[in-house]
């Protein structure tokens, strides 16, 4: 069975998204990193090499029978956009088509700037996300 590689780590997340090149994308990130941690109560944490997670949950796939650690909520500052990781998206149905120009996957929302959306229903969907675990 293939290693998760996506781990909770020591990295800085201050550092990680310092480093970030594009500066509209660095201020979003900060802008998403104050929202979570307001929302969840928790201190962010790096999981992997590019993911900024709150809190941890334990998971076991319906598909494979695999357990494992992951985030409640998070986010990654991807080259193409911001992703939002809210694990089950379906739950946000309502919320989601207030938000504004975004597109959604398995377990996360992708949002190109947050001057596209509300940042008042992002709030919404993200406390909500927290309710419900």
């Amino acid at each position: 069975m293939a290693e998760v590689k996506t781990k909770l780590n020591a990295a800085s997340v201050q550092d990680f998204i310092n480093s970030i090149d594009d500066e509209q994308k660095r201020k979003d990130s900060f802008v998403l990193l104050e929202m979570m941690k307001k929302a969840s109560g928790e201190d962010p944490k790096m999981w992997g090499s590019s993911l900024i997670g709150f809190g941890k949950v334990r998971y076991k796939s319906a598909a494979t029978g695999r357990e494992g650690d992951w985030l409640r909520i998070g986010f990654s500052p991807r080259k193409s956009n911001l992703s939002v990781y809210l694990m089950d998206i379906n739950l946000h149905a309502t919320g989601l088509t207030k938000l504004g120009k975004h597109k959604t996957g398995a377990g996360c929302l992708y949002i190109n700037k947050l001057a596209d959306i509300d940042i008042k229903v992002l709030e919404e969907i993200i406390n909500e996300t927290l309710t419900r675990r």
